[in-house]
């Protein structure tokens, strides 16, 4: 039955499935198959519902308004519901009218969105998601279809996928940091990406002093709907320049960046994020044209690329001596270190996410002291981003000094790594059946995970702290410092 369907589609009905067990229903309903599409397609989803809450706020919704019944064994073959048959039957549908060979999550989401009366259709319904409007945006951009058919702009996506990623997807699951004290600079990042012509942002500045956490700020933005009409629709792609122009001398993969650039520039919905743009070295010098610089300022005049650029003002201006033109599609703005009090509060807003990176707990004195010594004696660097770095560092060390955790946990992760990577691969390979049994063993193994770290005092509250002294320790081993055990 399944046999058009590309591996993610399967995989929402695979989830699907699961989502009706755990609510202990008879029948995989469109609710679930929605549930299912938000576990496997973020990126399509937050396209259309844009924000983390929305998302979260179905799964609410949902259990709010379904009977919750007692939890069917997951290896049981859960059948669907009618109004879900008729969902995947006009998702193929769909696919015939797209003219794809293979039925992908968009498609699935069409097909949710025309069976009139489902519970899935309301609860989109309700966030504005409309039919047509999501029919006319699937086509601008390039969609599952691609990657199934192997078109070549989808090919040279796959090729260099590890060099970038979506920010406006990040931003909608709640992946990027807060942004603090840059609300002049996105104002003027915002302006310029809605002119007629030079509308390409250039963020000049030193390494750390900000110019990424703008751009997660625009990205963020966008993900809440705080952007102009002209913005809305629009996604953040971020993209290294420091590991794109190692590709500058293997001719196929630069091939390759070039019909990725054509491909973001057809989509019409996609922001071009390129960080660490460089002048030109000897290798490039060479080719001219062939190198980064060239085949990006290519895209911009002709393919009508929208583009964010980040370097340095000495970089800026090597690129554009060699490039002359180069400065006439980009529109420069000066991105200024943050004072010791803002960077304060950017360590503040951040800590968070740290704090849950290291499993660690950061002292208001770690904060202030990494601020007041990243200054005074990390003088080849900028602030916030000297700060943020000598904090992290700080909390790696104590992290690294933690005693080990007991064998019978390690034991549990180590068992929990293999039943994933084992659900993993029966997903791979279309095996449903083992899927379920090892997706029922991965819950199994993390209540038994919780229960032993609850045993052995390893909750929240016992998380190691980071201390003022930690932060002076990191100093002292970067720089003269007068610290000593």
């Amino acid at each position: 039955m399944f046999e058009r369907y590309t591996e993610k589609a399967r995989r929402v009905i695979f989830f699907g499935r699961y989502e009706a067990s755990q609510f202990g229903q008879p029948f995989i309903e469109t609710e679930h198959l929605l549930l299912g599409l938000l576990r496997e397609d973020k990126a399509l989803t937050n396209r259309f519902l844009r924000s983390h809450g929305t998302v979260e706020s179905i799964r609410r919704q949902i259990e709010k308004n379904v009977t919750i019944g007692e939890k069917i064994s997951t290896s049981v073959d859960l059948p669907l519901s009618n109004p879900s048959k008729r969902v995947l039957a006009y998702a193929a549908e769909e696919a015939e009218r797209f003219g794809h060979k293979h039925i992908g999550t968009e498609h699935v989401f069409l097909g949710l969105l025309r069976e009139e009366g489902c519970f899935a259709q309301g609860i989109l319904k309700e966030r504005g998601i409309e039919l047509e409007k999501v029919r006319e945006e699937l086509a601008k951009a390039p969609t599952e279809k691609s990657t199934a058919t192997g078109e070549p702009g989808a090919l040279a996506v796959q090729s260099l996928s590890g060099l970038y990623s979506d920010l406006t997807r990040k931003a909608a699951e709640g992946e990027l940091p807060p942004i603090v004290a840059r609300n002049v600079e996105l104002e003027a990042v915002i302006e310029v990406l809605c002119r007629k012509e030079r509308r390409n942002p250039m963020l000049l500045g030193e390494s750390g002093a900000g110019k990424t956490a703008i751009v997660e700020g625009l990205a963020q933005k966008i993900a809440r709907g705080e952007v102009p009409k002209a913005l809305a629709e629009m996604r953040v792609m971020s993209l290294s320049a420091g590991a794109l122009e190692l590709l500058a001398p293997n001719r196929e993969r630069f091939d390759d960046l070039t019909k990725l650039l054509e491909t973001v520039a057809k989509s019409g919905n996609l922001i071009l994020f390129v960080d660490g743009l460089r002048g030109p070295n000897e290798a490039t010098k060479k080719i001219p044209g062939e190198g980064l610089i060239g085949v990006l300022k290519f895209a911009i005049q002709e393919a009508d690329l929208q583009c964010i650029g980040a370097t340095t003002e000495e970089e800026y201006k090597a690129i554009c001596a060699a490039y002359p033109a180069f400065d006439k599609v980009f529109r420069s703005l000066r991105v200024k270190p943050l004072d010791t009090a803002t960077s304060l509060q950017v360590l503040q807003a951040r800590k968070s996410s740290l704090e849950k990176f290291h499993d660690v707990l950061f002292a208001d004195e770690a904060l202030a002291g990494a601020v007041e010594m990243a200054e005074s004696y990390l003088k080849d660097k900028i602030l916030p981003g000297k700060a943020l770095e000598l904090l992290d560092a700080a909390a790696a060390a104590v992290k690294v000094q933690q005693n080990a955790e007991p064998e019978e946990i390690l034991d549990v992760r180590k068992k929990l790594a293999f039943i994933e990577h084992r659900m993993a691969s029966a997903i791979e390979n279309h095996e449903f059946e083992k899927a379920r049994f090892y997706a029922d063993e991965e819950r199994k193994e993390r209540e038994n995970l919780a229960a032993l770290r609850v045993s052995h005092g390893l909750e929240n509250s016992s998380f190691p702290t980071v201390n003022r002294e930690d932060v002076e320790k990191i100093i002292a081993k970067w720089n003269a410092y007068p610290y000593s055990e």
